[in-house]
């Protein structure tokens, strides 16, 4: 949640800040703000039981915020109830998710950048459902013409939201280009800026552009420790290895053998960019299946020993 102390959090990132993975963060960053994958408030309400995320619970997770997603009104309201029954800290709106299937067939996300009075009233319906902080994530507008992501965060906080964060896009753009985030003007409630900050420089940037945080987003992949080196000076690991293999193990009690090692391939992917042999290595690992030669590989890659 929002102290105003020019926090850094987490973004939410789909298939990506699931419970290991936030798991792994927190070992790097204790007191950092996490944002979960979108949620759908679907599925969420219904207890589908093929998302596992829709069980989790957030209470030892320390500040994490549930970001919901939809467009039904009653729903998002009843999904928010249940995330701050099961702990978690915040909830947050995405209106800003530009895939087809979020943004155009199912009328969420980033179609509430184009109904800004069905984003109020989920707001309000979300905000008068909870006893915790209520915030929107979005981007700059539905494309280029239409840039009017201030009217949509003045519409939030008019609502309840406590803060927002925008991301420097539009939804034309998806994740193409660099993003551009302008000077922020004076808000009703605080901005935290995401959108391609990956280092310290980045984070300066934006405060100089005056906004009250930073969010990091895809500059976490493979460096779960990032959050930890921007929000409170930690370390990079001196052996990563170790560190791979601590989520490995974390994602296959969580998800599984079946499930688990090919949802991991691709953080191993990620993890190994840019070291020797990346190629090869990333080559290989997509070849397995089974949980002890992925193990085994990733020691020999980095040098340590397996588990």
């Amino acid at each position: 949640m929002f102290d105003n102390n020019n926090q850094i959090f987490a973004a939410p990132l789909a298939g990506i800040t699931d419970k290991p993975f936030r798991r792994l963060m927190r070992e790097f960053a204790p007191n950092a703000p996490m944002v979960t994958e979108m949620i759908s408030c679907h599925s969420l309400v219904g207890a589908h039981r093929g998302c596992l995320r829709n069980f989790d619970t957030y209470a030892d997770e320390g500040p994490v915020g549930a970001q919901i997603f939809g467009a039904d009104v009653e729903l998002m309201a009843s999904a928010a109830k249940i995330l701050q029954d099961n702990g978690a800290k915040w909830i947050d709106i995405n209106m800003g998710c530009p895939v087809p299937k979020v943004a155009t067939r199912a009328g969420a996300g980033a179609f509430l950048m184009r109904d800004h009075a069905l984003a109020g009233r989920i707001v309000g319906a979300v905000a008068r459902a909870v006893q915790i902080p209520v915030s929107i994530k979005t981007r700059l507008g539905w494309d280029d013409e239409h840039q009017d992501w201030m009217d949509l965060i003045r519409v939030a906080a008019d609502n309840g939201a406590a803060f927002a964060t925008l991301h420097g896009r539009t939804r034309a753009q998806l994740y193409v280009g660099s993003a551009q985030l302008p000077v922020k003007p004076q808000t009703p409630i605080p901005i935290i800026a995401n959108g391609d900050i990956r280092d310290a420089d980045d984070v300066a940037r934006v405060k100089d552009l005056g906004y009250d945080g930073a969010m990091i987003g895809r500059g976490l992949l493979g460096r779960p420790w990032l959050l930890g080196q921007l929000a409170n000076g930690a370390a990079a690991p001196e052996n990563v290895g170790a560190v791979v293999l601590r989520h490995l193990d974390m994602v296959l009690d969580y998800y599984g053998p079946r499930t688990g090692v090919p949802l991991f391939r691709k953080h191993a992917a990620w993890y190994s960019a840019g070291l020797k042999n990346a190629t090869e290595f990333r080559i290989r690992v997509n070849q397995i299946t089974d949980e002890n030669v992925l193990r085994a590989a990733i020691a020999e890659f980095w040098g340590c020993v397996a588990g």
